[in-house]
């Protein structure tokens, strides 16, 4: 039984919802408006929530300090590969969790999960003396392998089995009469009725890629092999200082392709999550 508001509740239903976006909402107009500014209006008091000169001056010298578009390039390469390989490699682990029975199968998985259990501090000495004896430093394969094969990947796994798990096996039955094997199964009919778990997926693992700070950090050392959380820290005066109205330009920029993703895969995305039973 359906229960329509009436205009008044709608209002006041509204007018909550209003007030309750402007903590979300207001830090990015901030910082948008900010990179507008001189960086001496930024912190003046009373601050003003318009620019009252707005200039593109900070987005100019965001591309003359730093090589900027190939830090940008960067991320986002490296993001779409890891969101690629952690789908491929979450979605087969996740079936095969899901539908094929073998010996040890539970125990397998919780030995899995417990990879979520161990921080990426702990790990990083070791991968990067590993990655030091293969050649592999300030290169991007680092920031390649290690989400595929690491935690990300590990909680892809877990949201495609829960996934998987709820799919009727009737499903599956009714395959094996038409004469399909594993493979086709999986690629034929789980993985079609799957997309919303792979946005879900799709986007997580988009935002750990991009967002991923302490790894570029240890592993790159070159600025045009440099990421962009990394190439937001070399905005600075000749004192050391940050130079608030360039990072606040440069982290705009930065923001606009999870803004875009986000948008795209919304509704796939909360669906994921609901099939999948994460809160």
């Amino acid at each position: 039984m359906s229960h329509k508001l009436s205009p008044r509740a709608k209002v006041a239903l509204y007018g909550i919802l209003l007030v309750l976006c402007v903590p979300f909402v207001f830090p990015t107009w901030w910082m948008v408006t900010s990179s507008l500014k001189p960086a001496g209006d930024i912190f003046a008091f009373p601050p003003s929530l318009f620019p009252t000169n707005p200039s593109l001056d900070a987005y100019t010298q965001v591309f003359e300090r730093q090589p900027f578009l190939q830090q940008y390039i960067n991320s986002m390469y490296i993001a779409v590969l890891v969101t690629l390989g952690t789908l491929a490699v979450s979605s087969l682990a996740g079936y095969a969790f899901a539908r094929i029975r073998f010996r040890g199968q539970n125990a397998l998985f919780l030995l899995v999960l417990t990879g979520l259990l161990i921080p990426s501090e702990v790990t990083i000495v070791p991968l990067f003396q590993m990655f030091n004896r293969w050649g592999m430093i300030d290169t991007h394969w680092p920031l390649i392998l290690v989400p595929i094969l690491g935690a990300p990947s590990v909680l892809a796994t877990f949201i495609m089995r829960q996934f998987f798990i709820a799919l009727p096996g009737e499903l599956e039955e009714a395959a094996r009469v038409d004469g399909l094997g594993r493979f086709a199964i999986f690629y034929r009919i789980a993985l079609p009725l799957a997309r919303p778990a792979l946005a879900a997926v799709a986007i997580f693992t988009f935002l750990h890629s991009w967002n991923l700070y302490l790894e570029p950090i240890v592993y790159l050392s070159t600025p045009e092999m440099f990421t962009l959380p990394q190439a937001l820290t070399q905005y600075v005066d000749a004192y050391g200082g940050p130079m608030w109205n360039v990072q606040l330009a440069a982290a705009s920029l930065t923001a606009l392709p999870v803004l875009a993703v986000f948008v795209v895969a919304q509704r796939q995305f909360v669906e994921g999550l609901a099939h999948t039973g994460l809160k």
